[in-house]
């Protein structure tokens, strides 16, 4: 499917370690009536599905409604698949329910997994303003760290910010998202038939934003830049893959300001298996948010994808992505309220081959260095192994 897949790359690997591995989970594809379990095999994996509508299109109250629904079907069937430890991973927070239900039920523990800190986010957006549902979602947040063994927290941000509720330091792990470095290592064959296929888009330098089209995203930023950058140089190409809620909004503005199908390009959602393809196409990758604090400690899938496709980034946020790619040159960091300057400096780094190649080298060090699947992988699982021997 499109979307983040760290639960399958990390439980397939898992796998290849000699594990019975079980995921519970929701399908956002078939029949969404029914309600009903299904189970499939999935490279070693036992994956049991609910069909349960969910999209980033639906309204924040008809997403909580769609978070617990899961949690109290998932929590039902975690406790009886079984299992010697639980790991429950979230986003949204209420995935810890299942997850402290089955672990109580089968007296085992649970390893509990933040990948976004809720309900700060929700809050600093305006989606959670009612006073009562906000602190009844700081005290789930305080009972779900609390009732975990251990915490992995997907960046140094988030791990602040579970010790900041009082939780044992040394009981935090950090383990970001990560780069297939082999996924993204693909033949000229097959990035011929992205360019095929494609073939009206790719004439040029191509700068490309691969992801979930949602308000906290704040992709019209880049039609911004498109519209700024046809009159510097028409040459340069941007192509926005991704589906959400500011879908209709984004192609609307591109063609307000003239940009759609000129210079700026808009597709659906891929599957993650045909992001290589995508990437190996980009000169620059991008991820974006909007000017948010709350989202400088995020860990975005997007970010890693480029760096294991060895491409250089432009992001548009501070924080602790924008300290790597200073650090290591594998990218440029542009003003998030200002689509002129950063038109200016995505188009001197497009222009200088020598900034480009020193990017993509940066990009891939990182990727090999510091976020190798493979080695975080045997790291959360070591984490798994050590809790569930206490």
């Amino acid at each position: 499917m499109s979307g983040g897949t760290r639960s399958y790359e990390m439980a397939r690997r898992f796998v290849q370690s000699g594990h019975e591995v079980h995921i519970i989970t929701t399908s956002r594809e078939g029949d969404h009536k029914s309600g009903s379990w299904r189970m499939e095999m999935v490279d070693g994996i036992h994956v049991h599905w609910i069909d349960i509508s969910y999209s980033n299109s639906l309204s924040y109250l008809q997403r909580v409604r769609a978070f617990v629904h899961f949690a109290w079907a998932g929590a039902i069937k975690a406790a009886r698949v079984g299992g010697d430890i639980v790991l429950a991973t979230s986003t949204p927070l209420t995935v810890a329910l299942p997850g402290i239900y089955s672990s109580k039920r089968l007296k085992v523990p649970m390893v509990f997994e933040v990948r976004d800190l809720w309900p700060e986010l929700p809050v600093a957006v305006g989606a959670l303003k009612n006073p009562i549902l906000i602190k009844a979602a700081r005290w789930l947040e305080r009972f779900a760290y609390h009732n975990s063994s251990h915490i992995i927290a997907l960046s140094p941000g988030m791990a602040d910010g579970i010790r900041a509720t009082g939780y044992l330091p040394e009981k935090i792990s950090v383990i970001p998202n990560s780069a297939d470095i082999k996924d993204f290592q693909i033949t000229d064959d097959e990035t011929d038939i992205f360019l095929r296929k494609h073939g009206e888009i790719v004439t040029g330098p191509l700068v490309v934003y691969a992801g979930t089209l949602g308000i906290i995203n704040g992709v019209d930023y880049l039609v911004d830049i498109a519209a700024e950058m046809i009159r510097i140089d028409p040459e340069v190409r941007f192509l926005i893959v991704g589906g959400g809620k500011e879908a209709a909004f984004i192609e609307q503005k591109a063609a307000h300001l003239g940009v759609l199908e000129e210079n700026l390009w808009m597709l659906p959602p891929i599957p993650k298996n045909e992001m290589p393809a995508l990437l190996s196409a980009a000169t620059v990758a991008t991820s974006l948010f909007i000017d948010l604090p709350e989202m400088w400690n995020n860990s975005a899938n997007k970010f890693f994808d480029a760096l294991a496709a060895g491409k250089p980034l432009m992001i548009n946020y501070q924080g602790w992505h924008a300290r790597l790619l200073e650090q290591s040159g594998a990218g440029i960091v542009v003003p998030p309220g200002s689509p002129e300057k950063a038109t200016l400096l995505l188009h001197e780094l497009l222009c200088s081959e020598e900034r480009l190649v020193s990017a993509q080298v940066g990009a891939r060090q990182l990727a090999e260095k510091k976020f190798n699947r493979d080695d975080l992988a045997a790291e959360l699982l070591d984490i798994l192994q050590q809790t569930g021997e206490k």
